[in-house]
């Protein structure tokens, strides 16, 4: 009888589950960025606030318009309709509103005739100008500065308007009158007339608003988008060194690329129809894709000091920029970079190679300090006004980030090829290549103003799905 044995253990290894998609570290990201919009919004609001205080009020502290003329025919000149809630001895009054703003109104007849002008509860005014001819503001436009009025009417009032004991405030004589009054709540009307009564009205006229709160509001809300910008720059970079890390490490021994970027593009049967839809299609893609870029701004800044001062791209932060570039492509070689595939691109910054397009840049072991200063702007300028023949110029809206944006010559020959699709079925093989040249020489540029090399683009098409081989710069 043949003892049976068991069979052996299928592996001693323990098994290492696989890691779980890094969903805290994206919504650092994506909060990092809201972070910064709000930031961004909170201060630019608060710097205008603060520049505003300091610069356009006058001398008794209002914000005032510039005198313009006001002319009509009737009795009285009237805008009503002044809602500022309800009745200011309404129960549920919350807060007085004249804590919010004082406003004046300032007069001067242009015939130097005694004026009136005042505001009253819009009921009371209705009933003293009842019977009288006015003309009604309807529109006031800025620029250029003209008034449309609604006309009523009727006859002389039977009193004069300085004799009436309803109005809130009032102010009557010759030369420039101003009245000032405190908001309150209400229904107000405001009422400009001949101090007799008589026709008609022509005045120079003007408002101001006094708002003791527009300093400490343009200081709080500038400090609070100051701490935003901070907060979220910091989760961004936080969010954006995690990503990096997460990304797999590419191979190495791959083919000799004629510099440090290495951008490839495989024509894959794309079809007649959907790129008639493919901008719909990217949408979500573009959405994750400006924060991304948002992202890498605020990674670009860091990195600019750290290359500064250490000579080094911090790895973490390459690979990040990288991924996004990478993604970037992907998207683009699916829709208006070169419809040249109809698969979808993934949702991912690391290496897919299976995917028709791939791009990677060499980790540079030293930067120099000196061309971080200038590189980005200055001695990139050639390639900018090239590319914006090539490429257009709205390609560089999105943080450098290639010729995705469809402008320039490569749009028109990416709707050349969208054409031939449409009725050949056919991609053109000669125009894929010129697309890859363009798209090629365009990422060049975006890595070397992206701080990622110092090896200067190459003024030249290397056209094809592949880098060429390593040869010598031209």
């Amino acid at each position: 009888m043949t003892d049976t044995l068991p069979p052996p253990p299928a592996s001693t290894q323990p098994s290492v589950p696989a890691p779980g998609p890094p969903v805290g570290h994206i919504i650092a990201v994506v909060l990092g960025a809201l972070g910064l919009l709000i930031g961004l919004a909170a201060t630019a609001a608060g710097g205008a606030a603060v520049w505003a205080h300091s610069t356009q009020r006058d001398t008794d502290g209002y914000f005032a318009t510039d005198a313009e003329r006001f002319e009509t025919s009737t009795h009285a000149m009237t805008a009503d309709d002044i809602d500022l809630g309800t009745d200011p001895t309404h129960e549920e009054r919350v807060f007085d509103l004249g804590d919010l703003a004082t406003v004046r109104l300032a007069v001067e007849s242009v015939d130097d005739q005694s004026v009136f002008v005042g505001i009253g509860p819009t009921d009371d005014v209705e009933r003293y100008l009842a019977d009288v001819s006015r003309a009604r503001i309807d529109d006031v436009d800025v620029a250029p500065f003209r008034v449309r009025y609604d006309y009523e009417k009727g006859g002389a009032p039977a009193a004069e308007p300085g004799s009436q004991d309803f109005w809130a405030a009032q102010a009557e004589g010759t030369g420039r009158q101003a009245l000032e009054w405190e908001l309150e709540s209400g229904e107000w009307s405001v009422v400009v007339m001949n101090s007799d009564g008589s026709d008609p009205v022509a005045v120079e006229a003007s408002v101001g608003v006094k708002a003791d709160w527009v300093l400490p509001f343009g200081i709080g809300v500038l400090t609070f988008g100051l701490l935003s910008l901070l907060g979220g720059a910091a989760l961004l970079v936080f969010g954006a060194v995690a990503l990096a890390r997460r990304l797999e490490t590419a191979p190495a021994g791959g083919p000799a690329a004629a510099g440090p970027l290495a951008l490839t593009g495989r024509l894959d049967a794309p079809g007649r129809l959907l790129w008639l839809v493919k901008w719909i299609l990217v949408i979500p893609h573009l959405i994750v894709l400006a924060v991304l870029w948002l992202t890498v701004a605020v990674v670009s800044f860091v990195a600019f000091f750290a290359i500064l001062f250490t000579g080094r791209y911090p790895r973490s932060l390459f690979d990040f920029v990288v991924g996004v570039m990478r993604w970037t492509w992907r998207v683009g070689f699916y829709s208006f970079s070169a419809l040249a595939t109809d698969r979808y691109p993934p949702f991912a910054l690391g290496a897919t190679p299976d995917y028709p397009a791939t791009l990677d840049v060499a980790y540079p072991t030293q930067l120099s300090r000196g061309l971080v200063l200038v590189k980005w702007w200055l001695l990139a300028i050639p390639h900018y006004m090239v590319l914006a023949l090539l490429v257009g110029g709205g390609a560089w809206a999105a943080g450098n980030g290639g010729a995705w944006a469809g402008g320039g010559l490569l749009g028109l020959l990416v709707l050349f090829a969208g054409v031939a699709l449409l009725f050949s079925g056919r991609y053109p093989g000669g125009l894929f290549e010129l697309v890859m040249g363009l798209n090629r020489w365009a990422f060049r540029v975006a890595a070397y103003v992206g701080l990622l090399t110092d090896e200067y683009p190459p003024f030249r098409l290397d056209q094809g799905p592949d880098e060429p081989p390593q040869r010598a710069s031209s």
